[in-house]
């Protein structure tokens, strides 16, 4: 068996000087190659592994027959954003982990499967320059129909899609003066490059979606006020926006960041072209990031680059409790972290930051950690090894350790049940919440997760306000 392709990448000094994207497609020549490697299999696990069950198998063969636009209308019946899934999704973790070629059946090691992802961004990114339409299934009858969407991440743009696209009335609220939640503020453009994200939303204008930012659904307006307003139905894409901190003494020292703002100020607002762009962050010269997820990863890499784009000695290093084998981050990104000079400690519990005499952030305490018994998560729990204790100087740290759920309109919504970490209930089988004709799907239902399995939600919450409001034509 043929060993994978792998798309040609920018060098590693080249990349972590700006923020141009690291991974090329695929060329057609690479396309077929990798494609052509696929043995077609009777029962494809690669589609149970899609949390949107998109036809991998059929898309991958369309490739091998050159037939790229039926291999990006396959793509696009299940999934909206092929060119932002073939570039953020945890292939690794899903259908390339389920692919029969990953003998190993383990996220780090599935060494020969089929790169489903970069074939994915191949069709994406084919469908989105040749400006691909993809049929619409307008229905007379609900055109009557105004539909709410709050938030503009992944959730709330696949929702929109499938309901507008159906000929539904659809608007979507974002809180922020620019559209696309945690796949703009959140995942940096040498991951996912903003005419990407542009042109997918630009696509749901086209079909009739409308766009208002700006809008805090829970403070400018209340979920009642958009009932009054004419809107059927409400689906709640609200993220969970709220970060989650380390419960040590001084994480409110001057220079300790939140990933979350970290990452808003910098993808968002620029930050890293001030002055031109009045966002300005803090970069310091010896940077530490607390964390091992995705976001951790993207921290340090925005980190090392600004401190480049400063002429600064790079100097960034990321902090986790247990070792790289239990790392939830995609191994690409780790491996592209290491290549441009982040640097790892594992087995390290941060315990106390220090202040200088002005305020500001200027070592963190910590102890180091063997591993002991596997905890609710599946991962084996870090123990604490006395008096290991160690101090690293730092004067920039960001806490990554994940996100909490947005309760800006939760908490001002009577009849909207939450669950004991504030994400919303909802019924499983149709995502509608504790209130009639209000929906809810991503990270406001059940925690973070991925881009795609936040469109999943999305999906079958879209599939069920249509029999909803069947129900009412």
């Amino acid at each position: 068996m043929n060993k994978p392709i792998t798309p040609k990448e920018l060098d590693p000094l080249v990349r972590a000087a700006g923020f141009n994207e690291v991974v090329s497609k695929y060329t057609e020549a690479e396309a077929l190659a990798e494609a052509k490697r696929c043995l077609q299999c009777r029962n494809p696990l690669c589609i149970k592994g899609c949390p949107v069950g998109i036809d991998i198998k059929k898309f991958i063969y369309q490739i091998t027959q050159k037939d790229y636009k039926a291999a990006y209308l396959t793509i696009r019946e299940k999934n909206d954003f092929a060119s932002i899934c073939g570039r953020v999704c945890p292939a690794e973790f899903q259908c390339r982990k389920a692919c029969v070629l990953n003998k190993e059946k383990l996220a780090f090691a599935c060494p020969e499967a089929i790169n489903i992802h970069f074939l994915e961004r191949f069709a994406g990114d084919y469908g989105r320059e040749k400006k691909v339409e993809v049929p619409a299934a307008k229905n007379k009858k609900f055109s009557r129909f105004k539909v709410a969407i709050v938030g503009s991440g992944p959730a709330g743009l696949c929702a929109a899609g499938e309901l507008a696209r159906f000929g539904l009335k659809v608007v979507i609220f974002e809180g922020l003066h620019k559209p696309g939640g945690v796949l703009r503020y959140g995942i940096p453009p040498f991951r996912l490059p903003q005419d990407v994200l542009d042109y997918e939303i630009d696509y749901l204008k086209k079909i009739g979606a409308r766009i208002n930012t700006n809008v805090v659904i829970g403070k400018t307006k209340t979920l009642q006020e958009l009932f009054k307003e004419g809107f059927s139905a409400v689906f709640l894409g609200l993220g969970a926006g709220t970060p989650s901190f380390l419960g040590i003494k001084g994480e409110n020292l001057c220079n300790v960041y939140s990933a979350n703002e970290f990452l808003t100020r910098v993808n968002l607002m620029n930050a890293y072209k001030f002055p031109e762009y009045h966002t300005p962050v803090n970069i310091g010269k010896k940077v530490i990031v607390i964390g091992a997820g995705n976001t951790a990863i993207d921290a340090a890499r925005v980190a090392l680059r600004l401190q480049r784009i400063n002429k600064t000695k790079a100097d960034v290093s990321i902090l986790y409790r247990r070792t790289e084998f239990e790392m939830p981050a995609r191994r690409l990104e780790v491996e592209h972290a290491k290549e441009e000079g982040v640097k790892f400690s594992y087995l390290t519990q941060p315990k106390e930051f220090i202040a200088d005499e002005d305020g500001y952030v200027k070592s963190l305490k910590s102890v180091k950690c063997s591993l002991g018994e596997p905890d609710e998560s599946g991962r084996r729990r870090p123990v604490e090894i006395s008096g290991s204790d160690f101090e690293t100087s730092c004067d920039l740290a960001i806490i990554a350790i994940g996100l909490k759920a947005n309760q800006l309109l939760t908490k001002v919504t009577p009849g909207l049940k939450t669950d004991k970490y504030e994400d919303l209930v909802v019924n499983p089988e149709t995502m509608q919440t504790s209130i009639k004709g209000v929906y809810a799907g991503g990270d406001i239902v059940g925690g973070e997760g991925t881009v795609i399995e936040a469109m999943g939600m999305a999906k079958k919450a879209a599939e069920a306000i249509k029999k909803y409001l069947d129900s009412l034509a």
